[in-house]
């Protein structure tokens, strides 16, 4: 197997809740942590950190060790560094800002080697430097099979297309930033505003219509189970969040 197989996408296809962490930190030790206490995925925080492709492949290698599946997310839409962090080993790309059904395609295009997609092969740490024992062709197959495309829904201004935009094929999941999403709509103090709340609602049951996971973040347990409870599958804990609520308990 030149790839580990997707928990994630496992867990999401079954329809099981899966739980991840999203992070800004290249600490390969922190990700070690969290898979070492049962998390589904690790996500990497490219949009917000300040990180670049080469120093996530520890991060990756520390996911592989205790199964978790690693991921992205990229701020740019550029299929260049979508494939470094592909190639680097990552088994799922999340992007914000995407704004109709083109932009949808070029990330799927990115994230998937052809005939689906136009992602290019190369001799990199994701094809087991060309070395694989299968054979070019079963690792392509492999790949496209494990490798995720996660848009994220933060304008609630794309609401009346976002059925179009992730109904095409091989979107896995949407994630919900509901801190942007709030401050979109107006409510800058955060998202438990009813109005927010309800748009919420709205965009899981586009996900359920177009047979798309729905992921939104959640702080701590209560939350998350109430996301799990109206539709959610993808939860997706903050690390900062979660290190400060841990430190705080002993304190208190």
């Amino acid at each position: 197997m030149f790839i580990q197989e997707n928990r994630l996408k496992l867990k999401l296809k079954a329809g099981q809740p899966a739980l991840g962490v999203i992070s800004t930190s290249t600490d390969p030790q922190l990700a070690e942590l969290f898979g070492l206490a049962g998390y589904d995925y690790y996500m990497l925080d490219a949009e917000h950190g300040l990180l670049h492709p080469d120093q996530a492949v520890n991060v990756i290698r520390a996911c592989e060790l205790t199964g978790m599946t690693p991921l992205v997310r990229i701020g740019p839409k550029d299929p260049k560094l979508v494939l470094q962090y592909l190639d680097a080993g990552m088994l799922g790309v999340m992007m914000p800002d995407l704004r109709n059904a083109s932009e949808v395609k070029m990330l799927v295009d990115a994230v998937k080697y052809p005939p689906v997609g136009k992602r290019g092969v190369g001799i990199s740490r994701a094809s087991k430097y060309m070395a694989y024992s299968g054979g070019a062709e079963k690792y392509i197959q492999f790949a496209n099979e494990q490798t995720m495309v996660i848009p994220q829904f933060e304008d609630p201004t794309l609401l009346d297309d976002f059925e179009a935009m992730i109904s095409q094929p091989h979107v896995d999941a949407v994630v919900i930033g509901p801190r942007d999403l709030s401050l979109n709509m107006g409510f800058p103090d955060g998202p438990n505003h009813p109005e927010v709340q309800e748009m919420i609602d709205k965009v899981f049951a586009v996900c359920k219509k177009a047979g798309v996971a729905a992921g939104i973040t959640a702080g701590v347990k209560a939350d998350a189970d109430n996301m799990i409870a109206r539709g959610a599958t993808m939860i997706l804990g903050i690390a900062q969040v979660l290190i400060m609520n841990g430190a705080k308990t002993l304190i208190k």
